[in-house]
């Protein structure tokens, strides 16, 4: 069976530069199951931005692949690597794949697979609704932190600073 694999990476958290995942950290394991299940991997879509974005190139390449049946299923690591967009939207992405015979799993959640109905629809909108609380909840924090450095008169814009020594752009001031 043809499937597309679809890899979402995001910055890390924990890096004091705006370093990307790696996205093959997903798309090993993915390919690994792909070829357990006996599947044929026609495509592979990776994203680097917010699953909440719904504009997402990537994304919206392999939608359109699906309407165009390239493909039967698509694997995913997680299903907040697939959209963190809330319950509604991810519903309609998920009802529109379903209404072209397009299945979508996750390797990390047994019970996120679309080819069963019922129960798997309950767990994946209370999967839904949780992504897009974490979402939230990593907004939260970071506009939590950025109004603590400017009460400290320590935020000059953009994404702040963790400590240790200023970066350089080449010349001998730091920006």
């Amino acid at each position: 069976m043809k499937v597309a694999l679809y890899a979402r990476v995001s910055l890390e958290e924990t890096s004091d530069k705006k370093r990307m995942q790696d996205p093959e950290n997903q798309l090993r394991p993915l390919r690994q199951f792909a070829e357990s299940l006996g599947h044929e991997i026609v495509e592979e879509y990776v994203d680097r931005k917010s699953g909440a974005d719904p504009n997402r190139e990537q994304f919206r390449k392999m939608l359109q692949d699906a309407a165009m049946c390239r493909f039967k299923g698509i694997l995913v690591w997680k299903m907040d690597r697939f959209s963190r967009e809330g319950i509604l939207q991810t519903l309609s992405y998920i009802r529109r794949l379903k209404e072209r015979g397009i299945f979508i799993r996750s390797l990390t959640e047994s019970w996120m697979d679309t080819t069963d109905s019922g129960m798997a629809e309950l767990i994946l909108s209370i999967a839904s609704w949780a992504s897009a609380e974490e979402r939230k909840k990593i907004s939260e924090r970071t506009k939590a932190g950025i109004a603590q450095k400017r009460a400290l008169g320590q935020w000059r814009g953009g994404r702040p600073r963790k400590k240790g020594p200023p970066e350089t752009n080449g010349e001998t001031t730091p920006r």
